[in-house]
């Protein structure tokens, strides 16, 4: 991977949409490396292998859950101040308790557009020296 080369920050998005991970590394591959999974149990594996900086989380997901998934990685002493972001197409104040709950540090309702998820994403991602 030559290109993501000096790009210190890695961004792990787990979607199973296709066109929703294809929208998120065109907005964030410039600037940061983006890992991408389709399932909650591929991403938990990815987490304890490579430097993580920001989750995004999809909430809707086959099997595992957006929220159980973060729920999981809440409970896990080395990623618990790890930025979770959930991405979603509820946008009930329900379900964005629920999130919190669950241990989101963000939430932000699908369709967004790649500026909106670059400003939440640069708001987490720490600059390493």
């Amino acid at each position: 991977m030559s290109s993501s080369e000096g790009r210190t920050q890695t961004i792990l998005a787990v979607d199973d949409s296709a066109i929703t991970q294809q929208m998120i590394q065109r907005a964030l591959g410039q600037e940061y490396r983006v890992l991408l999974e389709d399932n909650a149990l591929d991403a938990l594996s990815l987490i304890y292998h490579e430097p993580i900086s920001v989750l995004l989380l999809d909430v809707s997901m086959p099997e595992i859950d957006g929220l159980e998934l973060c729920r999981t990685v809440r409970n896990l002493p080395q990623f618990q101040d790890l930025p979770i972001v959930m991405l979603t197409a509820r946008d009930k104040a329900f379900d964005k308790v629920k999130g919190r709950m669950a241990g989101a540090t963000e939430y932000l309702t699908k369709p967004f557009d790649a500026e909106q998820l670059r400003q939440v994403v640069g708001k987490y991602a720490k600059t390493e020296a």
